[in-house]
């Protein structure tokens, strides 16, 4: 796989950072206070805020005051979180004005998750608390292209998540998915096993341009 790019948006839970163990703690020990079941709630959350996920399994828990305790708790439980395979070294290669994060965390919680990962914070990072609608509506990488100054075919897309991809695709944009969450088959879309499988070069005959290649 090789493709050329003008930028490159890039999710954070499950792409970037490893934050499963975190992740599905929050959620078993919200499934536990409420009596509910895990697996139903897992299949649903990832790639979706916390919000989101609520509406989505129990509506009528989906207040306010339950949305702020559990970003709270989650901004509260590091333990666990490291970097994906080969991530550092892949944001540190890239020129720091070509990409941004698009995270469904809201950015309290994107940041302590960066920075326990040893990853840098970007210039752009689009979090639930920039847009009215998070994925797999196009709004965060629609809003996350804006800012960062580039047209949406422009742009590439790694996702974990099909919420993600769907909200990708539909904002007109390019999508790698990597595996670490949920199998190829389920993205749908070209998939890498970590970012120590790409290479990056940038394009010396048309500025701002990087050629994103796939090496295995």
């Amino acid at each position: 796989m090789e493709l050329r790019c003008e930028a490159l948006l890039l999710d954070m839970d499950g792409t970037l950072v490893d934050s499963t163990e975190c992740v599905e703690r929050q959620w078993r020990r919200w499934a536990e206070r409420h009596g509910m079941d895990l697996e139903p709630i897992l299949r649903v959350s990832h790639g979706r805020t916390t919000l989101e996920t609520i509406r989505e399994i129990a509506p009528h828990l989906a207040t306010a005051e339950e949305i702020r305790s559990f970003d709270v708790a989650e901004a509260e439980d590091t333990e666990g979180i490291k970097a994906v395979k080969g991530a550092v070294a892949f944001v540190q290669a890239l020129p720091s004005d070509r990409w941004a994060v698009v995270t469904s965390a809201p950015r309290r919680l994107a940041g302590v998750r960066l920075e326990c990962a040893g990853l840098p914070i970007p210039r752009v990072l689009v979090c639930a608390d920039d847009v009215s609608r998070g994925k797999p509506h196009p709004e965060p990488y629609s809003t996350a292209a804006r800012l960062i100054g580039q047209r949406a075919e422009r742009c590439l897309v790694i996702e974990d998540a099909p919420a993600g991809v769907e909200a990708a695709r539909a904002a007109g944009m390019q999508v790698w998915g990597i595996t670490t969450t949920v199998p190829s088959e389920e993205l749908g879309v070209p998939c890498i096993r970590n970012f120590e499988e790409l290479r990056i070069y940038l394009d010396g005959a048309v500025e701002g341009a990087m050629w994103i290649s796939v090496a295995r």
